[in-house]
Protein backbone atom coordinates (compact mmCIF):
# COMPACT_ATOMS: atom_id res chain seq x y z
CA UNK A 1 0.00 0.00 0.00
CA UNK A 2 1.58 3.13 -1.19
CA UNK A 3 0.87 6.52 1.18
CA UNK A 4 2.02 9.83 1.57
CA UNK A 5 2.95 10.67 5.31
CA UNK A 6 2.66 14.87 5.19
CA UNK A 7 6.18 15.80 6.43
CA UNK A 8 9.66 16.22 5.45
CA UNK A 9 11.24 15.62 8.64
CA UNK A 10 13.51 12.48 8.34
CA UNK A 11 13.48 11.81 11.57
CA UNK A 12 9.73 11.18 11.61
CA UNK A 13 9.90 9.50 8.15
CA UNK A 14 11.97 6.86 9.61
CA UNK A 15 10.42 6.24 12.80
CA UNK A 16 7.29 5.68 10.61
CA UNK A 17 8.64 3.52 7.74
CA UNK A 18 10.24 1.27 10.76
CA UNK A 19 6.75 1.02 12.40
CA UNK A 20 4.99 0.34 9.60
CA UNK A 21 7.07 -2.21 7.69
CA UNK A 22 7.71 -3.63 4.07
CA UNK A 23 3.64 -3.95 3.39
CA UNK A 24 3.34 -0.21 3.09
CA UNK A 25 5.23 2.29 1.01
CA UNK A 26 5.48 5.49 2.65
CA UNK A 27 6.39 8.41 0.74
CA UNK A 28 7.39 12.60 2.27
CA UNK A 29 6.44 15.55 0.81
CA UNK A 30 9.40 16.20 -1.10
CA UNK A 31 8.43 12.67 -2.90
CA UNK A 32 5.55 14.28 -4.08
CA UNK A 33 7.26 17.40 -5.27
CA UNK A 34 5.36 18.92 -2.07
CA UNK A 35 7.24 22.18 -1.18
CA UNK A 36 4.90 24.86 0.46
CA UNK A 37 4.55 25.49 3.92
CA UNK A 38 1.66 23.59 5.04
CA UNK A 39 -0.41 25.51 7.54
CA UNK A 40 -0.47 24.82 10.88
CA UNK A 41 -3.61 27.13 12.14
CA UNK A 42 -5.42 25.03 14.79
CA UNK A 43 -5.38 25.44 18.59
CA UNK A 44 -5.82 21.61 18.91
CA UNK A 45 -3.22 18.83 17.57
CA UNK A 46 -6.61 17.02 16.12
CA UNK A 47 -6.84 20.18 13.77
CA UNK A 48 -3.73 20.71 13.05
CA UNK A 49 -3.43 17.15 11.57
CA UNK A 50 -6.26 17.66 9.69
CA UNK A 51 -5.40 20.64 8.09
CA UNK A 52 -2.44 19.11 6.87
CA UNK A 53 -3.67 15.98 5.43
CA UNK A 54 -6.65 17.60 3.98
CA UNK A 55 -3.96 19.87 2.39
CA UNK A 56 -2.13 17.26 0.86
CA UNK A 57 -5.18 15.21 -0.18
CA UNK A 58 -6.85 18.04 -1.99
CA UNK A 59 -4.34 19.11 -3.97
CA UNK A 60 -2.19 15.92 -5.00
CA UNK A 61 -5.12 13.82 -5.34
CA UNK A 62 -3.58 10.79 -3.03
CA UNK A 63 -4.20 8.60 0.55
CA UNK A 64 -2.34 10.00 3.06
CA UNK A 65 -1.76 10.68 6.65
CA UNK A 66 -0.18 13.79 8.83
CA UNK A 67 0.50 13.89 12.44
CA UNK A 68 0.87 16.73 15.09
CA UNK A 69 2.65 16.18 18.37
CA UNK A 70 2.14 18.00 21.37
CA UNK A 71 4.51 17.84 24.94
CA UNK A 72 2.08 18.29 27.44
CA UNK A 73 3.70 19.68 30.92
CA UNK A 74 0.64 19.38 33.66
CA UNK A 75 2.51 22.60 35.39
CA UNK A 76 2.55 24.92 32.40
CA UNK A 77 -1.20 23.60 32.29
CA UNK A 78 -0.60 21.47 29.41
CA UNK A 79 2.19 23.81 27.73
CA UNK A 80 3.65 23.79 25.10
CA UNK A 81 1.11 21.47 23.93
CA UNK A 82 0.55 23.25 19.95
CA UNK A 83 3.13 25.29 20.17
CA UNK A 84 5.59 22.18 21.35
CA UNK A 85 7.56 22.50 17.91
CA UNK A 86 7.72 26.82 18.24
CA UNK A 87 7.63 26.70 21.89
CA UNK A 88 11.23 28.77 22.06
CA UNK A 89 9.93 31.10 19.70
CA UNK A 90 6.25 31.54 21.49
CA UNK A 91 8.10 32.15 24.50
CA UNK A 92 10.02 35.06 23.33
CA UNK A 93 13.19 33.83 23.10
CA UNK A 94 13.16 34.05 19.09
CA UNK A 95 14.29 30.72 17.87
CA UNK A 96 12.10 28.69 15.30
CA UNK A 97 11.73 24.35 15.55
CA UNK A 98 15.23 24.78 17.28
CA UNK A 99 15.27 21.53 19.71
CA UNK A 100 17.91 23.04 21.64
CA UNK A 101 16.15 26.20 22.12
CA UNK A 102 13.19 24.77 22.91
CA UNK A 103 14.46 22.48 25.70
CA UNK A 104 16.46 25.39 27.11
CA UNK A 105 13.35 27.07 27.13
CA UNK A 106 11.02 24.29 28.74
CA UNK A 107 14.08 23.61 31.65
CA UNK A 108 13.76 27.03 32.49
CA UNK A 109 10.59 27.39 32.62
CA UNK A 110 10.15 24.21 35.32
CA UNK A 111 13.32 25.35 37.12
CA UNK A 112 11.66 25.95 40.14
CA UNK A 113 8.92 23.20 39.79
CA UNK A 114 9.33 19.81 41.60
CA UNK A 115 6.07 17.72 40.38
CA UNK A 116 7.34 17.58 36.80
CA UNK A 117 4.37 14.95 35.19
CA UNK A 118 4.02 15.11 31.51
CA UNK A 119 2.95 13.67 28.65
CA UNK A 120 3.40 13.69 25.05
CA UNK A 121 0.11 12.58 22.68
CA UNK A 122 0.86 12.05 18.88
CA UNK A 123 -2.45 12.65 16.84
CA UNK A 124 -2.57 11.28 13.23
CA UNK A 125 -5.32 11.98 10.71
CA UNK A 126 -5.83 9.55 7.52
CA UNK A 127 -7.30 10.37 4.40
CA UNK A 128 -7.55 7.10 2.55
CA UNK A 129 -10.29 6.93 0.15
CA UNK A 130 -11.85 10.03 0.71
CA UNK A 131 -12.62 8.78 4.06
CA UNK A 132 -11.15 10.72 7.42
CA UNK A 133 -9.87 9.22 10.34
CA UNK A 134 -8.25 10.04 13.47
CA UNK A 135 -6.08 8.14 15.90
CA UNK A 136 -3.77 8.97 19.02
CA UNK A 137 -0.80 7.78 21.01
CA UNK A 138 -0.30 8.68 24.53
CA UNK A 139 2.92 8.34 26.39
CA UNK A 140 3.20 9.33 30.24
CA UNK A 141 6.16 10.34 32.16
CA UNK A 142 8.05 13.04 33.55
CA UNK A 143 10.59 15.91 32.47
CA UNK A 144 14.18 15.60 33.72
CA UNK A 145 16.05 18.82 35.11
CA UNK A 146 19.12 17.99 32.41
CA UNK A 147 19.39 16.20 29.06
CA UNK A 148 20.13 12.93 28.85
CA UNK A 149 21.31 10.60 25.95
CA UNK A 150 21.81 11.38 22.04
CA UNK A 151 19.29 9.88 20.04
CA UNK A 152 16.19 10.65 18.52
CA UNK A 153 14.99 14.10 17.88
CA UNK A 154 13.19 17.23 19.93
CA UNK A 155 12.39 16.58 23.42
CA UNK A 156 13.99 12.91 24.32
CA UNK A 157 16.59 13.99 25.89
CA UNK A 158 14.46 15.61 28.81
CA UNK A 159 11.58 13.13 28.55
CA UNK A 160 11.74 9.99 30.63
CA UNK A 161 9.12 7.25 30.30
CA UNK A 162 7.06 5.97 33.07
CA UNK A 163 8.02 2.84 34.52
CA UNK A 164 11.46 3.50 32.48
CA UNK A 165 14.82 4.83 33.93
CA UNK A 166 16.11 6.10 30.87
CA UNK A 167 15.53 9.27 28.64
CA UNK A 168 14.34 8.66 25.74
CA UNK A 169 17.24 9.98 24.02
CA UNK A 170 19.19 6.91 25.51
CA UNK A 171 17.00 4.40 23.79
CA UNK A 172 17.56 2.61 20.74
CA UNK A 173 15.05 3.22 18.11
CA UNK A 174 13.04 -0.21 18.62
CA UNK A 175 12.94 0.30 22.14
CA UNK A 176 11.72 3.90 21.16
CA UNK A 177 9.05 2.88 18.96
CA UNK A 178 7.90 0.05 21.44
CA UNK A 179 6.32 2.79 23.79
CA UNK A 180 6.27 6.35 22.37
CA UNK A 181 3.51 7.88 21.69
CA UNK A 182 4.06 8.13 18.13
CA UNK A 183 5.14 4.73 17.91
CA UNK A 184 1.23 3.89 19.96
CA UNK A 185 -0.22 5.95 17.31
CA UNK A 186 1.44 4.52 14.05
CA UNK A 187 0.50 1.43 15.28
CA UNK A 188 -3.17 2.00 15.51
CA UNK A 189 -2.48 3.57 12.15
CA UNK A 190 -1.56 0.30 10.55
CA UNK A 191 -4.50 -1.66 12.14
CA UNK A 192 -7.04 0.84 10.82
CA UNK A 193 -5.13 0.72 7.00
CA UNK A 194 -5.39 -3.10 7.33
CA UNK A 195 -8.70 -3.22 8.22
CA UNK A 196 -9.83 -0.46 5.09
CA UNK A 197 -7.86 -2.53 2.92
CA UNK A 198 -9.89 -5.49 3.51
CA UNK A 199 -13.11 -3.89 3.41
CA UNK A 200 -11.77 -2.72 -0.28
CA UNK A 201 -10.81 -6.00 -1.29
Amino acid sequence: MKLVFATNNAHKLSEVRQILGPAFEVLSLSDIGCHEDIPETSDTLEGNALQKARYVSSRYGCDCFADDTGLEVNALGGAPGVHTARYAEQQGWGQTHDSDANMACLLHNLEKITQRGARFRTVIALIYKGEEHLVEGIVEGDILRERHGSHGFGYDPVFRPSGCDTAFAEMDADAKNAISHRGRATQKLADLLETLAAEVR
